[in-house]
């Protein structure tokens, strides 16, 4: 069972949402995470942690999540009971709005916890702590998805943890959008964003990506998506990069942590 307190942990974010800000991550989730979420013998349970004013990203993440897994179960947890209120219209089969915070009250462990744009306001040496209690609730095989978005979901990074810590980091954007990779710097979760200066792992993959753009800026005639996925290649050849093509044509990249990791 959830771990009893009386009353949620953390504080209110600003609750700012829009229908399908968090698409990239959700279709990420789903593509990546989905054979786990296969894997569960019980029907998989689901958290959209922080959903904001409105309860779309919770309703969409089911949605998105049941095309991999048609069994996923979810619960919208937010701090602010009337933002709890305001969702309880939309409970469906499957789907629930609960008052809560970095307890996850919910009954039992949990599959995937996505916290998008709730760690934004917190201290970057508050992260590691909220990372690891948030962990704690995740079931074996569970995933733990963490990051930040613009206001329309074109840009975005996020970090995917399991029990044993955080594994990948993860680009995505609206290539259309881009001028440079390095504009996704500002979209960097709260763990990541002060450390991109000089002498820093994640300031310097940005710095390599911006080089392998304009390296591939010939392709650029052939579209955004095939200078991105050029420019990815060439990535490849100095950073552990997890995934391939399928992935890259989304506007995405995923990096091993640990080659990302602030320093010290």
């Amino acid at each position: 069972m959830a771990p009893r307190t009386t009353r949620p942990v953390g504080t209110p974010t600003r609750g700012t949402t829009n229908p399908n800000r968090l698409r990239r991550m959700d279709r990420w989730i789903a593509a990546v995470h989905g054979p786990a979420l296969r894997g569960f013998p019980e029907p998989p349970l689901a958290v959209d942690l922080g959903y904001g004013a409105a309860p779309w990203t919770a309703v969409e993440l089911l949605a998105r999540l049941r095309t991999a897994e048609p069994r996923t179960r979810l619960y919208g947890i937010e701090i602010e009971p009337a933002r709890v209120e305001a969702a309880k219209p939309y409970e469906r089969e499957g789907l629930s709005f609960l008052h809560g915070g970095f307890e996850v009250p919910v009954p039992g462990r949990v599959a995937l916890i996505r916290a998008a744009n709730v760690l934004r306001q917190y201290d970057e040496d508050q992260v590691a702590a909220v990372w690891a209690r948030l962990c704690g609730r995740l079931a074996p095989g569970g995933l733990l998805v963490e990051g930040t978005c613009d206001e329309i979901g074109r840009r975005h990074v996020w970090v995917a943890l399991d029990a044993d810590g955080p594994r990948t980091v993860t680009f995505a954007t609206r290539l259309g959008s881009l001028d440079r990779p390095s504009d996704l710097a500002e979209r960097l979760p709260k763990a990541l964003i002060h450390r991109n200066v000089p002498g820093e792992p994640v300031h310097t993959f940005l710095r390599d990506f911006d080089r392998a753009w304009a390296a591939a800026a010939p392709y650029a005639s052939l579209g955004a998506r095939q200078r991105w996925i050029r420019s990815v290649r060439d990535l490849a050849a100095d950073w552990p990069l997890t995934d391939g093509p399928r992935r890259w044509r989304q506007g995405e990249v995923t990096v091993r942590w640990e080659a990302l990791a602030p320093r010290g």
